[in-house]
This record gives C-alpha cells, sequence and structure tokens, in this order.
C-alpha cells in the first residue's frame, strides 16, 4: 500500500508525533528504579501527553469525530456517527519496565463498525494498519493470517489474568486445555499487538477476555482484513462489546474455540 488513503494518512501521521515523544519517554523510564510511585506517575504522564497529540493532531483533520480513550473517557463529537477509538500505551506494564513491546493503538467507529485501525510499535518502527475492505499492511507490506490448518503445529497468544485481575482457578483448567493442543503458547502483554502479530502470521490465534474496546479496535479490524476470522470466546459477534476475542484463521478457529469452551 504505497499510496495511502488520506484517512490512513491523517492516522498514522498523529501516530508518529505522539510517538517521538513516547519513545523519548521510554528512554527514560528504562533508567527509573522501579517503584509504585514513581515509575508508574511518569507512565501516567507519558499516557497523557501521547493521549493529548494524538485528539489533537486527529481533531485538526477531522474537527467533528467523538472519541472513546483510555485516559480521558469518552467525548462526544457533532458527528454522531464516527469517533475514534484510541489507547496511547497499550502495553503499559511493559513500557514500566522497559520492555521494548508496546503500542500506540488508533480505531476508527463508523456507526458501531471499525472501519480502519492502526498500531504501532516505536521502538520496532512497526506500523499494522488496516480499512475496510482496503487489506491490512505492515510497514506498505501486505499481511496475511497464517495458513495452518493443525492446531498442534499452532502457536497461540493470550492475556493472563493477575493481581487484582480475573479467575486464577478457572483461567489455568482453560490454559492447561490449550498447552495439551497446540505448539505454543505466548503471552506478550499487549492486546492490539496479538492481534496485529495474528493479522502477520507470527501467532496462529489469540483470545483473551476482559477487554476494553481500546485494547482491541483497530486489532479487530487488522484481523479480519488479513484473512481472519474473530469472534467472541463463546463464538459471540460482538468482542468490542463483550471485551471477550478469540481470533485465528478460519481453518484453526472451530477447533480452538471447542477447546475454550469445554465444560
Amino acid at each position: 500500500m504505497t499510496l495511502r488513503s488520506p484517512l490512513m494518512t491523517v492516522m498514522t501521521g498523529a501516530a508518529q508525533k505522539a510517538a517521538r515523544a513516547l519513545k523519548r519517554d521510554f528512554g527514560e523510564v528504562e533508567q527509573l528504579q522501579v517503584s509504585r510511585k514513581g515509575p508508574s506517575d511518569f507512565v501516567s504522564a507519558a499516557d497523557l501527553r501521547a493521549e493529548r497529540t494524538l485528539r489533537q493532531e486527529l481533531t485538526k483533520a477531522r474537527p467533528k469525530f467523538g472519541f472513546l480513550l483510555e485516559e480521558g473517557g469518552e467525548i462526544k463529537g457533532e458527528d454522531p456517527r464516527h469517533r475514534w477509538i484510541i489507547d496511547p500505551i497499550d502495553g503499559t506494564t511493559n513500557f514500566l519496565h522497559g520492555i521494548p513491546h508496546f503500542a500506540i493503538s488508533i480505531g476508527l467507529e463508523m456507526d458501531g463498525e471499525i472501519i480502519a485501525g492502526l498500531v504501532f510499535n516505536p521502538v520496532t518502527d512497526e506500523m499494522f494498519v488496516a480499512e475496510k475492505g482496503k487489506g491490512a499492511f505492515l510497514n506498505d507490506h501486505r499481511l496475511r493470517v497464517s495458513a495452518r490448518t493443525d492446531l498442534t503445529d499452532a502457536v497461540i497468544a493470550t492475556g493472563i489474568p493477575h493481581h487484582g485481575r480475573g479467575e486464577h482457578g478457572p483461567y489455568l483448567k482453560v490454559l492447561g486445555r490449550v498447552m495439551a493442543a497446540v505448539a505454543g503458547i505466548r503471552r506478550m502483554g499487549t492486546a492490539s499487538l496479538d492481534l496485529a502479530y495474528v493479522a502477520a502470521g507470527r501467532c496462529d490465534g489469540y483470545w483473551e477476555t476482559g477487554l476494553q474496546p481500546w485494547d482491541m479496535a483497530a486489532g479487530l479490524i487488522l484481523v479480519r482484513e488479513a484473512g481472519g476470522f474473530v469472534t467472541e470466546v463463546d463464538g459471540g459477534k460482538t468482542p468490542l462489546a463483550s471485551g471477550s476475542v478469540l481470533a485465528t484463521n478460519a481453518k484453526l478457529h472451530k477447533g480452538l474455540q471447542g477447546i475454550l469452551n469445554q465444560d
């Protein structure tokens, strides 16, 4: 996709501007002593700066669109049909610990449907983009989900419940079933990049529950435009609303869904 649409030009420009400050912030946070107060406050400030930049740049180009922001909440726009769904730092815990696996995530929703998405890792300079009906791309190279047909050959990404979140016991039972069926499990800590990696064929599938819209908005359209199949973990059709997502290629979806939903 050497010629970007006007919409994608707006999105990539906003992400690149926010990324410049984030890269500087990431270089500083790596030097901080990890504690509960200082680094957390620092990362919150980095989140807010990035979100402010994204909002300003997108508003310049599309002044009537609304926003759903991780930090700033919902902001109604004059245009009720369109809103940006933004996570300025998806993978905050990775960012806090100096792990270079985090992303800016921007999705555009029209009439309740995601029509464009961008996931950008500023450290690796990998920018995943997609528009409805136009395919998914990584730095201008077309993406396709993997062609694997057997779960025993598949690498599956997931999110794992942690302190203060999720029911650990039930999750471990599900994880045990998946571990026995696949070639490998990956827990990388950034939902938007997990979905982007499925779109790129780096992972063969991904599941998680308890997500927020900004965690997955951009990633959902990436997977779909790369030829993948996305539902809720139980097969429902509204992952953005439910926070439950299962993304794979079409061949692996039914088998993985069956394993995840065994009693």
